[in-house]
């Protein structure tokens, strides 16, 4: 939790998100994923100064269960002096105790975005789902908050001017807003609507801009000008069995004595890489998000 620190920003933790998005849809199926299209509505996590510290906090949680589909699980809320935003104890359940940091009894609005995060957490160790070393899962536990719609509160915590700032969650505020930008794309859910935090809108936007170009990469025929050029070249170059300059592009091409040279590239939905023939103009679909792709290959 950055309180009153700087805050960190751009992508420095791009791959492992992307990794994560992956990972959810491999865990969970796509079938999974599509119930999870409607988000968690600020009106069932609002908190108001005047409503009951512990079961505010109480009902929260369980909106947060209810969301995750945890029907069998209890979270039990409590407060206490700590560095992080909160903390969850993985038990077998089905009560699981949590503790919020202080700070949120008088900053109660955050209160359902650092739930958000931390049920996700029983939600993934539930489904045995983790990647190896504490950072990277948690990076896992926020990109998994944000793409199945209680993340949207996470990035809308953050909060930044010249005198003071809050963040909550190891993304960066424009990795959430990449993630949830790729969620927007995938269910047609506008998040922003929800914002009250000014930069949050600013971070969602970015995010955006990234999600989109995702779908702008060759071989996709919606790629650039600048981007088809320089396929056409690295293609020219693995056909003449000459190694291509792979810097700076998601693409490769591979060959062998049984077929004909064939390019991979990741799925723009879910990052899954896809295989397919360099033959011109192909429709390759992504066997684990079940996406539709139109490339020229």
């Amino acid at each position: 939790m950055a309180n009153g620190g700087p805050v960190e920003h751009g992508y420095p933790h791009l791959d492992t998100v992307r990794a994560s998005v992956t990972a959810l849809y491999k865990r969970l199926s796509y079938d999974t994923v599509h119930t999870f299209a409607t988000s968690v509505a600020p009106a069932d996590v609002a908190f108001a100064d005047t409503d009951d510290l512990h079961l505010g906090a109480q009902r929260v949680a369980r909106e947060m269960v209810r969301h995750y589909r945890l029907p069998d699980a209890r979270m039990i809320v409590g407060f206490r002096e700590m560095t992080h935003a909160a903390h969850v104890e993985l038990a077998a359940g089905p009560e699981y105790f949590i503790e919020l940091n202080d700070r949120f009894r008088t900053h109660r609005r955050d209160i359902g975005a650092a739930l958000a995060h931390e049920v996700m957490h029983v939600y993934l160790h539930r489904l045995d789902l983790s990647f190896p070393g504490t950072r990277d899962t948690e990076i896992l536990t926020d990109t998994a908050a944000a793409y199945l719609g209680a993340g949207w509160l996470l990035l809308d915590a953050y909060r930044e001017d010249g005198a003071s700032s809050q963040k909550l969650g190891y993304l960066t505020p424009e990795e959430f807003g990449y993630v949830l930008a790729k969620r927007a794309l995938v269910f047609g859910e506008d998040p922003s609507v929800w914002f009250t935090s000014p930069q949050a809108y600013t971070a969602y936007a970015k995010g955006m801009e990234l999600a989109l170009r995702d779908g702008r990469q060759p071989p996709l025929t919606a790629a650039g000008w600048a981007g088809r050029r320089r396929y056409a070249r690295d293609r020219r170059n693995a056909q003449d069995h000459r190694t291509p300059d792979s810097s700076g592009v998601s693409y490769a091409f591979a060959s062998d004595d049984r077929g004909p040279l064939r390019v991979s590239f990741p799925c723009p939905t879910c990052h899954q890489r896809i295989r397919v023939p360099v033959r011109g103009r192909v429709r390759a679909r992504c066997a684990l998000c079940r996406t539709v792709l139109e490339c020229d290959t």
